[in-house]
């Protein structure tokens, strides 16, 4: 029968809280990093990354923690029909942290939480008759409700003609047989485990498994007798998992451990060893269900666990298809994966969330133009913040709900606006400048890092750079620098960034001149998210600058055209000429916008609706305008 879905997981999902603190004991940790975690979660997310059509069956709690699992599942392309909503019950958590290597203290808050809820209910016979494999995992035969509901998505799959998959996935506390700080243990011997795991294996296709997995699953304390003693019961494909000496995998008899086929090996540095085995699990898969060799899925399950273990989190570290081909086609690969700077950029690239394709924002981020504004007509500045306010309602009002609208605002006048923005889901940029800093000084942040810490994950960071490719030397030296910086910041706080050139204030503009500012960027190893670039003079500078663009990151979001206060004429023949050039995704103007509504509403001449309207008039004729010029128009 045909499949839609590759692959249905069942069981853990938890929230995991990653200590930021590497070397340090759990009791140590200031501040967590929070992502998804829980085995069958790990998977279901791991093999979306690499391509295959994945679903997740398991309960999270009706709060907050909950809410971020299913979102975030969602953002990574898994199918969340199959996860439940449970009312009573929490989202399991889990606290980890990297105290040495290979050595990883964690705790588990599951009192009866929302995963181990689980029912027989709860599995969708429709969810797991349209998948190719279902994966099974051994913390859910634990308890008698969940393994029944394992039972029934094993009897679903093979009346459908589905493959199924045991991760063995073993944790002794889990089983109830290691106190609360023990959660990093990896075996403790009991018969009663052994006879529940070894009631499943007749069944199985696939087993995978570590040493102490598969004898824990074969209830012998010998890794090669264990995995005789399953293939006695069980005619699966057997995958050993022998961590830094890669894995072994097994069809028909087994007389050593050296009979095996085994993939290609990656020496890298173990940075974290949680969650390797839920990527080595992915890879696997998704070579397996592709039909690929043994040998060819060994090295693919291999690839993907030496990401996760030289990285801190679990699933979000998970590479991508792009990434991992990147990867296996190295001739060399660095020791300290981590800090493959071509590697970690597609794996950001192709993770990061989404945004609109086309972008039209009004931008009202100034500071001191504002600050002039209010100046000369004798009010406080505090009334700025208001001022902010109203373009976030003209805004709104020409956005209307539909996606593909965005601001600029910042942080010293605007935070109320941000607050107000967030409401109506627009694309929000943030500058750090100092404004009209040249050479280039950062505003009121001089720890960048440490202050962009605190903003919202999908704010964009901003910064305008007056470049021109005459500067002298010590300028240009002085600028990049701070640029260099700002590109670390962004990146180690994962936000996205955006960088705008202004060349023409301090130069002639020429076909080359943004072009080659571009390219120094670049050149420095700053891939920045977006660019926002002055109108050029003709097709030839904009296909020169996209054509680095293209070369050097073709990930790139695309570029937004700014405005400089140009009058609203020369702005819409900005915008026919760049109707031929797809990397120019929109535009962010703001004074032509928003300048005589602000002179006009400080002085009292008007009150705030007449602002706004007028504000909203020239938005809208400003998003007429780009859309009429050629750019698709935004949905309803």
């Amino acid at each position: 029968m045909t499949h839609a879905l590759d692959v249905v997981t069942i069981g853990r999902c938890s929230v995991d809280l990653y200590g930021q603190q590497i070397g340090s004991r759990l009791e140590d940790i200031a501040t967590f990093a929070k992502s998804v975690g829980g085995c069958p979660a790990n998977i279901a997310i791991g093999t979306a990354r690499l391509g295959l059509k994945s679903a997740l069956i398991t309960r999270v709690g009706a709060e907050q923690m909950g809410g971020f699992v299913r979102e975030q599942l969602a953002r990574e392309g898994v199918e969340t029909r199959g996860v439940a909503v449970d009312p009573e019950r929490l989202t399991a958590l889990v606290l980890l942290a990297v105290e040495d290597e290979g050595v990883s203290p964690m705790i588990f808050y599951r009192s009866d939480c929302a995963d181990m809820a689980l029912s027989e209910a709860d599995v969708s016979e429709e969810l797991v008759a349209s998948a190719r494999a279902v994966v099974v995992t051994g913390t859910h035969f634990s308890r008698e409700s969940t393994a029944e509901a394992q039972r029934k998505a094993i009897r679903i799959a093979k009346a459908n003609g589905g493959k199924v998959v045991f991760d063995v996935d073993y944790r002794p506390n889990l089983w109830g047989l290691a106190g609360h700080a023990a959660g990093f243990e990896r075996y403790v011997k009991s018969d009663a485990v052994s006879q529940k795991l070894m009631a499943i294996l007749p069944d199985c296709d696939l087993v995978v498994g570590t040493e102490e997995e598969m004898m824990i699953a074969g209830g012998i304390d010998d890794p090669l007798a264990a995995l005789k003693a399953i293939r006695a019961v069980s005619g699966a494909t057997l995958v050993l998992k022998r961590g830094a000496m890669g894995c072994i995998v097994f069809d028909g008899p087994i007389a050593s451990l050296d009979d095996g086929i085994a993939g290609r090996g990656f020496p890298i540095e173990v940075f974290n060893v949680l969650g390797a085995g839920d990527a080595f699990m992915s890879g696997l898969l998704a070579g397996w269900l592709r039909g690929l060799s043994h040998g060819e899925c060994a090295t693919m399950a291999n690839a993907c666990g030496a990401f996760a273990v030289s990285r801190l989190l679990c699933s979000p570290e998970y590479p991508t298809e792009a990434e991992l081909d990147a990867f296996l086609a190295k001739s060399e690969v660095t020791r300290r994966l981590r800090e493959d700077a071509e590697l970690n950029h597609i794996h950001w690239a192709t993770t990061r969330r989404p945004a609109p394709d086309r972008l039209m924002a009004l931008a009202c981020d100034h500071r001191s133009q504002i600050e002039e504004i209010a100046d000369a007509a004798g009010v406080p500045r505090t009334h700025i913040e208001d001022f902010k306010l109203l373009t976030v309602e003209a805004a709104a009002r020409v956005a209307g709900g539909r996606p593909g609208f965005g601001m600029l605002l910042d942080s010293i006048y605007g935070r109320k606006a941000l607050y107000r923005a967030a409401h109506h889901k627009f694309w929000i940029g943030r500058p750090v400048e100092q404004p009209g800093s040249r050479p280039l000084d950062f505003d009121h942040l001089p720890d960048l890092g440490s202050h962009l810490v605190e903003w919202p994950v999908d704010h964009v960071v901003k910064c305008l750079c007056f470049y021109h490719p005459d500067d002298s030397a010590d300028l240009k030296a002085r600028q990049e620098r701070e640029l260099l910086r700002l590109a670390d910041a962004a990146r180690t706080v994962g936000r996205e960034l955006l960088v705008e050139i202004i060349a023409g204030k301090h130069g002639a503009l020429d076909d080359d001149t943004v072009a080659s500012v571009v390219q120094r960027v670049y050149d420095l190893g700053i891939r920045p998210d977006w660019w926002k670039l002055e109108p050029q003079r003709d097709a030839r500078a904009w296909r020169r600058i996209e054509a680095v663009i293209a070369r050097e990151d073709p990930y790139c979001r695309g570029i937004v055209l700014l405005g400089l206060d140009a009058p609203a004429a020369e702005l819409e023949a900005a915008f026919r000429a760049v109707a031929a050039v797809p990397m120019v995704k929109g535009f962010a103007v703001g004074r032509t916008i928003f300048a005589d509504a602000a002179r006009r509403w400080f002085t009292g001449a008007i009150d705030d609706e007449a602002a706004i309207a007028d504000m909203a008039a020239r938005f809208a004729a400003l998003v007429d305008a780009w859309q009429g010029a050629g750019a698709a128009p935004v949905a309803a």
